[in-house]
C-alpha cells in the first residue's frame, strides 16, 4: 500500500507546485507542473468546513452527523446539543468549532461531537486542530478532553472487531494525570462492566495549546502518529484495526470533580480534514495537497469508496505587482538581504509568524533526503509551525534565493 519511489516523486512534485502557488517562487514551476500530471489521490476526502451552521443541509449530504443523543463518553446526564457545533471564522479561516460547557452539575454540562460515516480504513488521516489550555470564559481546571479520532462501534463487550485510533489532549489532566498530557491511543477492544481496556498508548506531558498539524497513517500492520510533522508513536500487533471506522471530533468532560465554580466554556477548532484511502503520505505531502485544494477553490471533495478522486491542480504563482504575495513585492526583503544573519531552518525548532530562516528545500519533501539543487533560499513563517519544511508546506513564504 505504501507508494513506490516513482509515485512519491510524483506526489512530491505536485505538493511543491501547490505550495508554490500559494506563496511565491517560480523556481522549477514548469517541471513541477509536468510532473504533477498524474498525482495519486484517487480516493480522498477533503473538507475545509465551509458550512453555515450545524443545520446546514450540506453536512448530512456529505456524510456528517452532528451528535444530539445522550450517552457516553463524559459526564453521565450531560447533553450533546447541536448548537455546540458551529462553523465560525477562526484566525482568518472558516473552521469547525466544538463547544463544551459545565457549571459543575450534570444538568449544566454539555458536550459536542461531529462525526463522519463509517467507511474509512487504511490510508492517511490528517487535520489541523487548535487546542485550548484554558476556557473561553469561566474558571479553569476542568478535566476536558479535546480530540481527533476514528472508531468502530463496540457490538459486545470485548468485541474483537472493535477499533479506535485516538488523538486526545487533556490540558488540565484527568484519568490520574495532574497536568497537561497528550495521548495517542490505539485500541484492540474494551468492556464497560467491569472496566477492561485493551489498548496501547504513547503520551507527551506538556502543553499543546494552539494550532497543530495532526496526522496518522494506517498501513502494513502499523498505526503511526505525527504531530507537527514529527513521528511521535508507532503502534502495531493486536492493536491494528480490522474494520472500517468513522472519523470523529468531540469535546467532552471526564467528570466535574475539578470544577471551581460558575460556568466554564471551552472551545476546540478544526481548520480542515483530509484522508487519502490506501495511500501512505508524508506530512509534507499532505500539506502540499491541502494547499492545492485551496488554490483551486475546492472546499470539499469526497470520493472514498468510489475512486476517481478530485485532485487539486497546481497553478502558476501570482504575477500581479500589486498582489502582496507576489515574489517581487517591495514589502518582502530581497532574497540576499538577511541571508547572512538569518538562522538555518531546523526541523525541531518552533517558528512563529514573521520568523525568517535560510534553507535549501529537499528534492522529495524529506528534509533528511537529497537536496533539490535550488540552492539556499530565505523563507518567512506565515504562522506557528514546527517540522514543516520550507518549500514544501504553505506555512512558509519564499523570499528569494540567497
Amino acid at each position: 500500500m505504501t507508494a513506490n519511489p516513482k509515485t512519491r516523486r510524483r506526489i512530491a512534485a505536485f505538493a511543491a507546485a501547490a505550495a508554490a502557488a500559494t506563496a511565491v517562487t517560480a523556481v522549477g514551476m514548469t517541471d513541477m507542473t509536468a510532473a504533477a500530471a498524474d498525482p495519486v489521490c484517487d480516493q480522498t476526502l477533503f473538507d475545509d468546513f465551509d458550512y453555515a451552521s450545524s443545520s446546514d443541509p450540506d453536512l448530512d449530504a456529505r456524510g456528517w452527523t452532528v451528535r444530539t443523543n445522550a450517552g457516553g463518553p463524559g459526564v453521565p446526564g450531560a447533553s450533546w446539543p447541536a448548537s455546540n457545533v458551529s462553523f465560525p471564522t477562526v484566525d482568518g479561516a472558516g473552521s469547525l468549532q466544538l463547544r463544551a460547557a459545565t457549571d459543575g452539575t450534570a444538568g449544566g454540562t454539555s458536550h459536542a461531537e461531529l462525526f463522519h460515516e463509517r467507511k474509512f480504513y487504511e490510508g492517511t488521516y490528517a487535520a489541523r486542530v487548535k487546542f485550548p489550555d484554558a476556557p473561553e470564559s469561566g474558571t479553569d481546571g476542568d478535566h476536558i478532553v479535546e480530540t481527533f479520532f476514528t472508531i468502530t462501534p463496540l457490538d459486545a463487550p470485548m468485541d474483537p472487531d472493535y477499533g479506535e485510533i485516538d488523538f486526545e489532549y487533556l490540558p488540565n489532566g484527568g484519568w490520574g494525570e495532574q497536568g497537561p498530557i497528550f495521548y495517542q491511543t490505539t485500541w484492540e477492544t474494551y468492556q464497560n462492566e467491569p472496566w477492561v481496556a485493551d489498548n496501547t498508548h504513547t503520551s507527551q506531558r506538556e502543553s499543546f495549546a494552539g494550532w497543530h498539524d495532526l496526522m496518522f497513517t494506517v498501513s502494513d500492520g502499523h498505526v503511526k502518529y505525527y504531530v507537527d510533522g514529527e513521528l511521535v508513536a508507532d503502534h502495531s500487533g493486536e492493536y491494528y484495526p480490522e474494520t472500517p471506522m468513522s472519523i470523529n471530533f468531540n469535546l467532552w468532560f471526564i467528570d466535574t470533580a475539578a470544577h471551581a465554580g460558575g460556568t466554564s466554556v471551552y472551545t476546540q477548532q478544526v481548520d480542515y480534514l483530509f484522508h487519502s484511502a490506501d495511500e501512505v503520505l508524508t506530512p509534507a505531502e499532505v500539506g502540499g495537497l491541502v494547499a492545492g485544494y485551496r488554490v483551486d477553490g475546492v472546499s470539499h471533495t469526497d470520493t472514498v469508496g468510489t475512486g476517481g478522486g478530485e485532485c487539486p491542480t497546481p497553478t502558476d504563482p501570482p504575477t500581479d505587482p500589486d498582489d502582496p504575495t507576489t515574489p517581487d513585492d517591495p514589502t518582502d526583503p530581497p532574497g540576499g538581504a538577511d541571508c547572512e544573519t538569518a538562522p538555518d531552518w531546523a526541523f525541531g525548532s518552533v517558528y512563529t509568524e514573521g520568523d525568517v530562516v535560510v534553507h535549501e528545500r529537499s528534492a522529495y519533501g524529506d528534509p533528511s533526503g537529497p537536496k533539490s539543487g535550488d540552492g539556499p533560499h530565505l523563507w518567512r513563517a506565515e504562522w506557528w509551525t514546527q517540522g514543516s519544511e520550507p518549500g514544501w508546506t504553505p506555512q512558509w513564504t519564499d523570499l528569494g534565493a540567497c
